[in-house]
């Protein structure tokens, strides 16, 4: 993620509309992140939401707030180094892109968990992996 200012460091050059799009994109996926964050921690705080399925906020719109939000980050620190002409770190969120959804991001999280939390098989159902999206029909709250 640090290439960018590795650029601006070595060469500080004035923002362009990519770079604007980029710490946008960067900035909403840090937000992102953290308001499932505290989504997730004051649901889980109150003792009657114990063994239940968060699927309020965010949550509802995506089952991994934090992997989508952490996605939007490399994107966009990809997009303020292409500015700098460094097209070639666009290694850095592919690969990032690529844990997330396939190997040790929703993959590995989802692999049982609908066997041991019958009623996140429903959630799953319902509601987008990765991808905010509304609800599927069959809602239940």
């Amino acid at each position: 993620m640090c290439l960018r200012a590795l650029q601006l460091a070595a060469r500080p050059a004035p923002w362009t509309p990519l770079d604007a799009i980029g710490a946008a994109i960067a900035s909403f996926g840090v937000v992102f992140e953290a308001v499932g964050d505290q989504q997730l921690a004051s649901f889980k705080a109150d003792r009657a939401n114990r063994g239940r399925v968060m699927d309020r906020g965010v949550w509802r719109y995506t089952r991994h707030p934090n992997y989508f939000g952490e996605c939007c980050v490399w994107w966009g620190f990809f997009l303020m180094a292409l500015a700098a002409g460094g097209w070639w770190s666009v290694l850095s969120p592919l690969v990032m892109t690529g844990l997330l959804l396939k190997v040790s991001g929703v993959a590995l999280l989802e692999k049982d968990i609908g066997d041991r939390r019958p009623e996140y098989r429903d959630y799953i159902r319902r509601t987008n992996a990765f991808f905010p999206g509304p609800p599927k029909k069959g809602r239940v709250t």
